[in-house]
């Protein structure tokens, strides 16, 4: 419907005037040919569960988010079942930490156990890294020599994985990005039989300045130094291909980008080059926390702006798109702009 002071159209009575404009005219006509669509079962929603309630609360930055006790961790699950969402990513914020984690907490699996039985529909994704239970918040095992031990942190990821896989688990998503770590829980789901158990690999984790929010809210920030000697340099578009072909050969069922909009080049490309790929994109927290910030002083409008957002990560060709934002989308009417430009 056009806008009462739009001026009139000189071409409408030619036959080459209006072009593209005339499947535009109503929200019936944009819908029936929209190309991308986006849908809730597309969408995974993050939470966080903790170990302690005192921790339980609002997390800075990240727009009606909260860590959550295992009771409010299942009423989270049974709202995204409801609203049809693809599934839940689940991140355990423990109470106290180790220099060597030997499991994933009792927290975690009990939060596990209990979406599986109260919400047996709702798939449920579990991260298994190592920074939220390490005293020094890295995604690894330290040796006496003060390096990297990548045999004990590979043989600690394929612990957790077995032990979520086991709890209730039917996705896990190994995200360390440590060279070997897909492979090494890829080898110990299948001796410990779960040969059925897909992985979710994070591919290509960029090492981001773009993460602050979610180390606030698992308490992951490194205590020293920094993740560049294993996530990705941003700038490398063709290692991040190279990332995903390595992951896919160990035996990861789904990669991933991370983070989304900051890599739109690269979910294209990786669509290209692996067609038969299942692609999911993190939009991570800095990146929802950007938007939320301009939606807070009203410089854009928050449902538009997530809309157009969560659109163009599938656009770029991401079959799953991870978000903080998937319950609040899914809990609104898409919008429709207005001639103002507003919904």
């Amino acid at each position: 419907m056009a806008c009462e002071n739009d001026p009139p159209t000189p071409f409408a009575s030619s036959p080459f005037g209006m072009g593209p404009m005339r499947l535009r005219r109503s929200p019936a006509l944009r819908r029936l040919v929209r190309q991308t669509n986006l849908l809730p079962r597309h969408l995974v929603q993050p939470l966080f569960v903790v170990e302690d309630a005192t921790l339980a609360g609002p997390i800075d930055g990240l727009r009606d988010q909260r860590r959550l006790t295992v009771d409010q961790a299942v009423e989270a699950g049974v709202r995204a079942q409801r609203l049809g969402l693809g599934g839940v990513l689940l991140f355990g914020v423990p109470a106290n930490k180790t220099p060597h984690p030997e499991t994933s907490g009792d927290f975690l699996l009990k939060a596990i156990a209990r979406l599986r039985a109260e919400v047996p529909e709702l798939l449920l994704i579990t991260d298994v890294c190592l920074c939220p239970y390490t005293e020094h918040g890295h995604c690894c095992v330290y040796g006496g020599d003060g390096s990297p031990d990548l045999e004990a942190t590979r043989r600690a990821y394929g612990r957790l994985a077995v032990e979520q896989a086991g709890a209730g688990a039917q996705m896990v998503a190994p995200s360390g990005m440590i060279d070997g770590t897909v492979g090494a829980v890829r080898g110990a789901l299948d001796a410990a039989g779960m040969v059925h158990m897909p992985i979710m690999a994070y591919s290509v984790k960029h090492a981001s300045g773009l993460y602050g929010p979610f180390r606030g809210a698992a308490n992951s920030t490194p205590g020293f130094g920094d993740r560049r000697w294993h996530q990705m340099d941003p700038a490398n578009a063709r290692e991040a291909l190279a990332e995903i072909e390595l992951d896919l050969a160990q035996g990861a069922d789904i990669v991933m980008v991370k983070p989304a909009v900051h890599a739109l080049d690269v979910i294209a490309s990786a669509r290209r080059d692996f067609p038969r790929a299942t692609i999911a994109a993190y939009h991570v927290s800095g990146e929802f926390s950007m938007l939320s910030a301009a939606a807070e002083r009203r410089w854009v409008d928050w449902p538009t702006a997530l809309h157009e957002t969560l659109y163009a990560i599938r656009r770029a060709g991401a079959d799953i798109v991870i978000t903080y934002g998937a319950i609040d989308w899914a809990s609104r009417p898409e919008p429709e702009q207005n001639c103002s430009g507003t919904t």
